[in-house]
């Protein structure tokens, strides 16, 4: 195997790449009884949950003998579990709640269950318990780059607590042998294929899609047929970082817009798309406008569409979308852990004045912008200026994230900074 031919993950370690939402999860389970560890398939869940407690008992639904008991009595089966216990993909029997509700509300130790969920449960239309005051949900995505390099992944709160700062290099140029931004974006962050050759890791994701459509899916929602929602996810990862053209999509597809609505919700619900909400001044109506696709994982998208490093490589405009989707993953995903109450939305006004991300906590405003190229001109800027200037006091900082190696001031609140911050810090 050549090095060339593998995806671009420091894998000389042989120790578990550490999952930075561990302190959360450790601190929820410290007060609250019942602890859900939400996010896609295969990301790392139950890695996650039976590291941090190695000794309490593991059951998971995946078992077609503990799922029949599960769905047969619901009631029966959680009264039969131990009392310290991780109950596996919970989204398989979403009739277990109102009885895990009424087990801890006779005993509000906290600590009681880890549940985990490859489906957000508490969207799924046959729940009816939320398990409000009882439940503390914990959201796990794919592997961040901080994880990967064993950072602490620190560069979004130092972004919201104003700690970046202009600084120019000491290294000019690049480090023999480091990582291409290409590299990290197209492998994404689902543990299994990193590391695998480009060809073993593409038939991952084969496998990895097709079993979620033609398995998982059933458990949330009642689907026709697999094929229909595989072309949307495809579409989809073609589209990832553009506007979200419901119609559009509907009659490239040949589907009803109403069948669509249905399908882009059941690809929601299993974390393989996010759909980001437009901001606006007037929260009211932030609900009327369009709402950006993005593809949950990169390495995922670009199998699903069919590029390679290559490709992206050959093309900084076919790759800026897909670099786009990219940081907003990271950005969610260092907000789970470092920030779980704030907000990311996106901006576009009727003159195509846009801002890639934006993050809002309470009244609090910052601007992220997205570039694939190694420099920043006065013209990237343009979108942040504008929302600061709808915003005024409340905006907090415009960035432009960039791929170079300078932190450098471009006036009027706004730095343009490398996007290797985000995993360096």
């Amino acid at each position: 195997m050549q090095i060339a031919d593998t995806l671009s993950v420091p894998m000389d370690d042989p120790r578990p790449l550490p999952r930075s939402v561990t302190r959360a999860l450790g601190e929820a389970l410290s007060d609250t009884p019942v602890v859900c560890v939400l996010g896609p398939r295969q990301c790392g869940k139950t890695t996650l949950v039976r590291t941090l407690s190695p000794a309490r008992t593991y059951l998971t639904l995946d078992d077609p003998d503990l799922l029949s008991a599960a769905l047969a009595d619901p009631g029966n089966f959680v009264e039969s579990l131990p009392r310290v216990v991780t109950l596996d993909e919970i989204q398989r029997a979403p009739g277990l709640l109102p009885a895990i509700k009424r087990r801890v509300d006779e005993d509000r130790r906290p600590g009681q269950l880890i549940l985990t969920g490859s489906a957000n449960i508490l969207l799924l239309p046959r729940v009816s318990e939320s398990l409000a005051s009882r439940m503390e949900i914990i959201r796990l995505h794919p592997l961040t780059e901080s994880e990967k390099e064993r950072r602490s992944g620190g560069f979004l709160q130092a972004l919201l607590d104003g700690k970046l700062a202009a600084k120019v290099s000491k290294v000019r140029g690049k480090h023999a042998g480091a990582s291409t931004l290409v590299d990290r974006v197209v492998a994404g962050g689902y543990p299994e294929p990193l590391g695998r050759t480009r060809a073993r890791a593409a038939r991952w994701y084969a496998q990895y899609i097709a079993a979620i459509l033609e398995r998982d899916v059933r458990d949330i929602a009642t689907i026709r047929g697999s094929g229909e929602l595989r072309r949307l996810l495809e579409m989809c990862a073609i589209r990832t970082g553009t506007l979200l053209n419901v119609s559009s999509l509907a009659t490239d597809l040949g589907i009803a817009r109403a069948t669509l609505d249905g399908y882009l919700a059941v690809l929601e619900r299993m974390y393989l798309i996010r759909r980001l909400p437009a901001w606006h001044t007037n929260a009211s109506r932030r609900l009327m406008k369009t709402a950006k696709i993005h593809i949950v994982d990169t390495g995922l998208g670009a199998a699903l569409a069919g590029l390679s490093k290559d490709d992206f490589t050959a093309s900084r405009e076919r790759f800026g979308p897909l670099l786009e989707s990219w940081v907003v993953a990271q950005i969610e995903a260092q907000s789970a852990w470092s920030n779980p109450s704030l907000c990311c939305s996106h901006f576009r006004n009727k003159d195509q004045l846009e801002v890639d991300l934006v993050l809002t906590q309470g009244a609090r405003v910052w601007g992220i912008e997205v570039k694939a190229g190694k420099s920043v001109q006065a013209a990237d800027c343009r979108g942040l200026e504008h929302l600061a200037s709808l915003v005024g006091k409340n905006f907090k900082g415009g960035f432009v994230l960039y791929d170079g190696i300078d932190c450098l001031s471009m006036g009027n609140g706004i730095l343009a900074v490398p996007l290797s911050w985000l995993w360096e810090m």
